[in-house]
């Protein structure tokens, strides 16, 4: 996305809303905003956001730390998110406040942290598994013909309704805004 980007009736393309996010300092933004609910002052934002980025406590943050990220922000990532609509932004005042679209961006959010498999891959794996076991028993394949064919479709049934409990038990805790530190910081 550029800074050509014209918003049509509202919307972003999927695309254009991953090009602007894709910047883990944005997505610092949306969770600072999404925690506090209200506008922030830039020189807040900037603290908070140098806090995390750096793993500190807000009080330890050193001025050339806050400065680094105040000049970005300001420059730079406020007014990209300002223009996609995803955040207002008033340069004059330094008050950033979220918009309807803000709270609606975490679906487009799945944090994975370092070698985890993502859900969507894992949802695959098990259907294969699941496929696979299917045609064992169907094709009478020792040893699965040890146990009836009900024991094994409720096994099946089973495995994909725990997997979805464990997997929303999981995505409430990795939703911008739900933690008190972004969902990729908290993981590592």
């Amino acid at each position: 996305m550029s800074s050509q980007t014209t918003v049509i009736d509202g919307r972003l393309s999927k695309g254009e809303i991953f090009d602007v996010l894709r910047n883990q300092r944005r997505r610092f933004v949306l969770q600072y905003l999404k925690r506090r609910g209200e506008p922030v002052e830039l020189g807040d934002l900037a603290t908070q956001v140098a806090a995390w980025e750096y793993r500190t406590p807000c009080e330890k943050v050193t001025s050339e730390q806050r400065k680094r990220v105040y000049t970005t922000l300001q420059q730079t990532h406020l007014p990209r998110m300002a223009e996609a609509n995803i955040i207002e932004y008033d340069s004059d005042s330094g008050l950033i406040q979220p918009t309807t679209r803000t709270k609606d961006l975490s679906i487009y959010l799945e944090i994975v942290p370092g070698s985890e498999l993502p859900w969507r891959e894992y949802y695959l794996s098990l259907g294969a598994v699941s496929c696979a076991l299917c045609a064992a028993v169907w094709g009478n394949v020792y040893p699965f013909t040890v146990l009836p064919d009900v024991a094994w479709a409720m096994l099946i049934s089973v495995s994909f309704t725990v997997s979805a409990a464990i997997h929303i038990y999981y995505e409430q805790n990795m939703r911008l805004g739900d933690l008190e530190v972004p969902p990729e910081l908290d993981l590592e």
